[in-house]
């Protein structure tokens, strides 16, 4: 069991509530700028840019989620950079979403976001050939849908994915990745080169799955940090995607002025527990501030640095981008000590 994930929760939670009366929480209305929160105004260009956080890809115009097709036999291929995935029998990636659960099997992907990850149905589903057929399962869905599961984790389609071997869904908002066939995260090394032609292409395609400087993904605590060689020692989350902070929000009081559409494109990090991080300065530069966790107004929990709210960025597909550093002049990688990496001196 990793080292990091040791502690209880029971003491986590205390030193939260301490330090968070420390940070300034006010749960009121107002942003850092006297803009009520729920119509923070976005930097110049948008400052979070458009588009929906479950990746593009749902047809315009769509109600509900999208028919949920039936799996039929599966199969597996094997890509260099995504090691073995597990297809449908037209050839088309399967995923699993990192909110969900598997134990017990759970889905968090309701609504929009079924429009853009359809569900892949459980009926006529059979094991790829070499592969437990007991780790097949399925979960009822809240419309009725028997959605397929491996090894409990539910099984989606990405709608961008148009013919066999597209993988563009791998890595999508740090919380999205095609499965491997025991249901655990494809991941580099785990099969063999890709054959050749469409297959060979969607491993180049999505690019994603392995760290900047190399490692395992899957080793990494909650949080900590990589050198970048640009921007320097950095966050990253525990898939190695890229922290940021958003300078229209206050460190005291704390406060957020990324609401709605900004947390499309800038979704935040969730609480991590002070003993599942490596090199993060847990104590924060003023009196008893430092990591805690941000009870936002729209009732989600999120993760701070120095009392900073902490945000991903969707248009990162793979650990190691910094896509999101500089957006509209307003966002930027965090240091270990909560520090916007490369923002401007006031």
């Amino acid at each position: 069991m990793n080292t990091w994930r040791s502690a209880s929760m029971a003491v986590a939670a205390a030193a939260v509530l301490t330090l968070t009366a420390a940070c300034g929480q006010d749960k009121g209305s107002d942003s850092p700028k006297g803009q009520s929160v729920g119509n923070a105004v976005p930097a110049e260009g948008g400052g979070y840019s458009s588009g929906g956080g479950y990746g593009d890809g749902a047809a315009d115009g769509a109600s509900g989620q999208a028919e949920a097709k039936p799996a039929g036999q599966l199969g597996v291929w094997e890509s260099k950079k995504l090691g073995k995935v597990v297809t449908d029998s037209a050839g088309l990636t399967l995923y699993r979403f990192d909110k969900d659960t598997a134990e017990p099997p759970k889905s968090n992907c309701e609504g929009d976001c079924a429009k853009t990850w359809p569900v892949v149905s459980a009926d006529d589903a059979k094991a790829p050939p070499g592969v437990d057929v007991a780790l097949l399962g399925s979960i009822e869905r809240s419309d009725g849908t028997e959605q397929l599961t491996i090894a409990g984790w539910p099984m989606y389609r990405y709608a961008q994915d148009k013919k066999a071997g597209d993988a563009k869904g791998q890595g999508v908002g740090g919380t999205w990745y095609a499965a491997a066939p025991d249901g655990k995260k494809a991941a580099p090394g785990s099969g063999g080169d890709a054959d050749a032609g469409d297959q060979a292409d969607a491993g180049d395609q999505a690019g994603a799955g392995e760290p900047a400087e190399g490692g395992d993904v899957a080793d990494l605590p909650g949080m900590s940090t990589r050198k970048d060689p640009k921007l320097g020692e950095i966050v990253i989350d525990k898939n190695g995607m890229t922290v940021y902070r958003f300078m229209k929000d206050s460190a005291w009081p704390m406060k957020t002025a990324c609401t709605g559409e900004c947390l499309k494109k800038w979704p935040v990090v969730e609480p991590v527990e002070a003993n599942d991080t490596k090199g993060i300065d847990l104590k924060g530069s003023g009196e008893n501030r430092g990591f805690v966790v941000f009870d936002r107004p729209d009732g989600a929990k999120q993760q701070t640095i120095d009392c900073w709210p902490l945000y991903t960025f969707a248009a990162d597909k793979k650990p190691g981008d910094t896509n999101g550093q500089g957006v509209g002049g307003t966002w930027y990688a965090v240091s270990p000590e909560g520090k916007p990496v490369g923002a401007p001196k006031s």
